[in-house]
């Protein structure tokens, strides 16, 4: 008698993710790999709503901050695991000029703009126009932005791919191309707790931390880079040259970590910008030992040790976020670019096409 074989759980998964106010409908997809990992990602901001790893027991847990429903992400504006444009991190003033014009952005961040004005790409509701399980469960997102929004120059065509490219490993490759010369910075702004979201209590600051720059952008207290380019990381909180755990120095008298109340700078990473996806972070938990690998080839990337999340929302899991709760590695070109020459250049023009590949690599010791 012939044995009957089991049904294979689908690799890709599209469901419904409530309705937005003007009655829109924001969808959910599921991408899985091997050994229950598994990411979601819902159209309203592109966003990445959970990732579920197994730590070194083969025990599963979600590692991202995230709302359980629609709602939850239109009410509070807070990134969670949102797609950034069409300018990630800030612009100073909010103003920059392109080819001899001005260009005036609205200001919320303080003075300056930031994470693509007041109503960026993480408040608009993507369109799925790809999906499949071959070569790898992927899904591919698209949203049109119209020339002058949020003050930016040029219709820019966006859209970022999300697949499986290993076995525990997810993929974010963006792209855009525009009709006029504009600036262009996209980046994913995920929250990771590789302990687990659901069982809280435990924060990062005992994550140990590893990021390949030798330099990172000193700042103001409004997080805009100061004059004199990079800063050598040496002999300060700075150096993840090796690993340290986050907080070891979060509380050292040296003004760059007291005027953030924590890091939230860019690090510039060797190599960065030139060739295919290069190592630009390593995080471990040591408790359960999850373990993530950001590679990028992007110049940059933007350490954040939720410095600012104030225990007002409640994400997944009933969880309240506080402070030090998650950290954020962003892969991106340097803030304020546009009014900096000497940074790499966010710069991108007719006929050109924008790609910014990120790898998120997650493994157990």
């Amino acid at each position: 008698m012939a044995r009957m074989k089991k049904p294979q759980t689908p690799k890709v998964v599209r469901e419904g993710f409530g309705h937005l106010p003007d009655g829109a409908a924001s969808e959910m997809v599921k991408l899985r790999g091997d050994n229950g990992f598994e990411a979601r990602i819902i159209t309203y901001g592109a966003a990445l709503q959970a990732i579920f790893t197994p730590d070194r027991a083969g025990h599963l847990a979600d590692v991202v901050l995230g709302r359980d429903d629609l709602e939850g992400y239109v009410a509070v504006r807070r990134f969670l695991g949102a797609t950034i444009g069409r300018y990630a991190n800030r612009i100073a003033n909010g103003a920059f000029e392109l080819d001899g014009h001005r260009f005036q952005l609205p200001t919320n961040d303080g003075a300056n703009a930031l994470h693509g004005g007041l109503a960026g790409f993480d408040r608009k509701n993507w369109t799925i126009t790809a999906l499949g399980e071959k070569p790898a469960p992927f899904v591919t997102l698209s949203y049109d932005s119209p020339d002058g929004e949020e003050g930016y120059p040029g219709r820019l065509q966006a859209s970022i791919t999300y697949s499986i490219s290993g076995a525990m490993e997810l993929s974010a490759a963006f792209s855009a191309e525009t009709d006029k010369p504009t600036i262009v910075n996209l980046t994913n702004h995920s929250f990771f707790n590789l302990a687990g979201v659901e069982a809280g209590g435990g924060g990062i600051l005992d994550h140990h931390l590893t990021i390949a720059a030798d330099t990172y952008l000193p700042v103001s207290p409004a997080g805009i880079p100061l004059g004199g380019g990079p800063s050598r990381v040496d002999g300060t909180p700075f150096d993840f040259r090796i690993p340290h755990r986050v907080g070891v120095r979060l509380r050292d008298a040296f003004e760059q970590v007291q005027i953030r109340q924590g890091y939230d700078h860019n690090f510039c990473l060797r190599g960065g910008g030139i060739g295919d996806p290069h190592l630009a972070a390593r995080v471990e938990d040591p408790r359960s030992g999850r373990v993530l690998e950001v590679l990028t080839n992007q110049p940059g990337v933007q350490f954040y040790s939720g410095n600012f999340l104030d225990g007002t929302v409640t994400g997944k899991y009933g969880r309240v976020h506080r402070r030090y709760d998650a950290l954020c590695l962003e892969p991106q070109v340097y803030p304020d670019t546009p009014n900096r020459p000497d940074y790499p250049s966010a710069r991108l023009d007719p006929g050109q096409a924008y790609r910014h590949t990120s790898l998120y690599r997650f493994s157990a010791s």
